[in-house]
């Protein structure tokens, strides 16, 4: 595995997103680079990858989130 490869994938992991998911997953990924998932498991695991995890706070889009928010405070 070259350096350019490895790269490659964290830049793609860091700065483009799947076209039909939220993230990036270990089979996406080694599809979109034509590597094994072993190879994206360990360049993730190296540079402490995860792009499973939200970085954000994300309010939720629900019209009724207040109204709900209210209830389950209220308990």
């Amino acid at each position: 595995m070259t350096d350019d490869k490895i790269e490659a994938v964290i830049v793609k992991t860091l700065e483009e997103k799947p076209r039909d998911a939220t993230h990036w997953s270990t089979r996406s990924m080694a599809t979109a680079m034509g590597m094994s998932q072993t190879s994206i498991v360990k360049i993730w695991r190296a540079f402490g990858l995860q792009p499973h995890r939200a970085e954000t706070f994300k309010l939720s889009t629900d019209p009724q989130f207040i109204e709900k928010l209210r209830d389950v405070v209220g308990l």
